[in-house]
């Protein structure tokens, strides 16, 4: 422990020393001398404010720009963090309405460069550059129309000169979703400058690095986030959207990229219509992101039963999902959850059994209690979680992770099934974990066992088995504690357990981005009394 303490001790003053290097050589007279080699100050390709619809909200009400303030917008030292962000990122650009005065808009401009002309911690920071790029040359026909010589050298100079900036610090950047903001910046100013030479072919090498450090061998991205994969496929729509409007022939790359995370997206999306709360993800509605697709024809199709790790099962009126994959490589599982074995039931579009979803705020212990297995609708052991993580900066990346050590999925008209097995419970309770979950559609009926295997003599361990639902979702036990009632809109089913004890308890349920509201969960409690203890349990649809 000592010597474990005194090795983090000296990687946190190197590390410290050398943010103080990096933060004197960025804010020297060499570094500005550096980032301020232009080459090309033509703009060329002008890319369209809509193509980027996937990833900017457009208001229906745009805003004029002429009932801004624009000399005490950049003088206001009193603006939060996430207002600052906001306000230097530009991306506010897309919801003024093209009415607004170009004078306007080209001042706001001229008047942040003349405050934030050379390099500042601050505005300056990373992904806030990398939209601020893509934001001035989308918003085209407010940022440059009509303007005069002086300011289009000045802006041309600018644009390019933050380029240079992401060129020099994308590799200190830590962050990977950052990355691909900055990569897709860089592309951009390629294509807008026509320098293929320096900005294209950096970015696309760039982009392939990021591809290949980021996607597993099938496509799918290694941190297995359903969130993360729509994102990077955004990116890679809008990417090859600006090469095909700016004439330039798509690169493999792009066009393998798009076809395999859209496989993901159909599988985890598009084949149920609904989002699955496991790994990072939230509710999401990507309905909006559907008919951007359709509107650009992009077509995917996934008739796969097991993808990425996951085990999903459909027909038109019921959908069981359920997590039957490896944990990522510690370095891609800040937003890994550990939910092993956990399951998801959609019926009729409504979820009967859920996760909890992922937090996502500053409150680190909700971050925990998000990423435990408690959380989860799956097999706790001990009140342990199947994974244990440890704090990396800001951060719980897996620490001791598990294996799947087999699974079996059957899909029939009249049968169906997921089972699987994992051993994240048999370092420290010599135990695994085995879980089988039956549907039969004429019944409307669902079996499951789940069993905890002893492989040494062991007895007396405390389990629970959580079954979460949504806070909307009413429950109700019979008198006889037997059966748990559910009412899920104008759908009944009923819970029941043949061997063990079945209670309802109060939980969190975190599938709304950043936030968090009281939820119920059925919950299976007991101890074990042999070496192998199978829990049996039902759901059946009453009405």
């Amino acid at each position: 422990m000592i010597l474990r303490n005194l090795l983090n001790f000296i990687n946190q003053f190197s590390d410290n020393i050398n943010s103080h290097i990096r933060s004197f050589y960025l804010n020297s007279s060499l570094y500005e001398k550096k980032i301020s080699k232009i080459f090309n100050k033509e703009l060329i390709y002008k890319p369209s404010p809509h193509i980027l619809s996937s990833l900017i909200k457009y208001q229906t009400k745009k805003v004029n720009i002429n009932s801004i303030m624009s000399e005490n917008l950049w003088n206001n030292e009193n603006v939060s963090d996430k207002n600052f962000k906001k306000l230097n990122n530009f991306y506010w650009f897309f919801t003024l309405d093209l009415k607004s005065s170009k004078n306007d808009a080209q001042k706001i401009i001229s008047d942040w460069i003349n405050k934030n002309f050379k390099y500042n911690s601050k505005s300056w920071e990373f992904d806030i550059t990398s939209k601020r790029i893509i934001a001035w040359l989308s918003n085209h026909s407010l940022t440059i129309e009509n303007a005069d010589e002086d300011y289009l050298n000045l802006f041309n100079i600018m644009v390019q000169k933050q380029t240079n900036h992401l060129m020099s610090e994308i590799n200190y950047s830590k962050n990977i979703n950052n990355k691909m903001i900055g990569c897709a910046a860089i592309i951009l100013v390629g294509l807008s400058y026509k320098d293929e030479k320096k900005y294209l072919s950096y970015g696309l090498n760039l982009l392939k690095k990021i591809s290949n450090s980021t996607f597993d061998n099938h496509g799918f991205t290694k941190s297995r986030s359903f969130k993360q994969l729509i994102f990077y496929l955004k990116y890679f729509i809008l990417i090859r959207e600006w090469f095909k409007e700016a004439r330039i022939e798509v690169p493999d790359l792009i066009d393998e990229s798009i076809f395999y995370l859209g496989q993901g997206y159909a599988f985890i999306w598009q084949n149920i219509n609904s989002d699955v709360l496991m790994n990072g993800n939230n509710i999401s509605n990507n309905i909006e992101f559907d008919n951007y697709l359709k509107r650009f024809s992009y077509k995917f199709k996934n008739e796969n039963k097991e993808f990425g790790g996951y085990a999903i099962l459909h027909d038109n009126k019921m959908s069981i999902a359920m997590d039957v994959g490896d944990p990522p490589p510690s370095n891609f599982s800040s937003e890994y959850q550990s939910g092993s074995l956990s399951f998801e039931i959609i019926s009729n579009g409504k979820k009967l059994i859920s996760n909890c979803g992922y937090y996502e705020g500053k409150n680190e212990k909700l971050v925990q209690l998000s990423k435990s297995t408690a959380a989860q609708s799956t097999l706790v052991i001990d009140d342990n979680s199947s994974c244990k993580f440890k704090k990396y900066k800001k951060n719980y990346l897996i620490k001791d992770g598990l294996k799947i050590l087999k699974k079996n999925i059957v899909f029939e008209k009249n049968y169906w099934k997921i089972s699987a097995s994992h051993d994240g419970y048999n370092k420290k309770y010599n135990t695994i974990h085995e879980r089988e979950i039956e549907y039969y559609p004429e019944q409307s009926k669902f079996v499951g066992t789940d069993k905890i295997l002893i492989k040494r003599s062991n007895s007396n361990i405390k389990f629970d088995i959580r079954f979460h639902l949504e806070p909307n979702i009413k429950l109700m036990k019979t008198q006889d504690s037997k059966t748990i009632l559910i009412e899920l809109e104008d759908e009944g089913w009923k819970f029941t357990c043949d061997n063990f004890n079945i209670n309802i308890d109060n939980g969190l349920y975190f599938g709304n981005r950043n936030s968090y509201i009281q939820n119920q969960n059925i919950f299976i409690s007991g101890i074990t009394s042999n070496n192998n203890e199978n829990i049996n349990w039902q759901l059946n649809k009453i009405s």
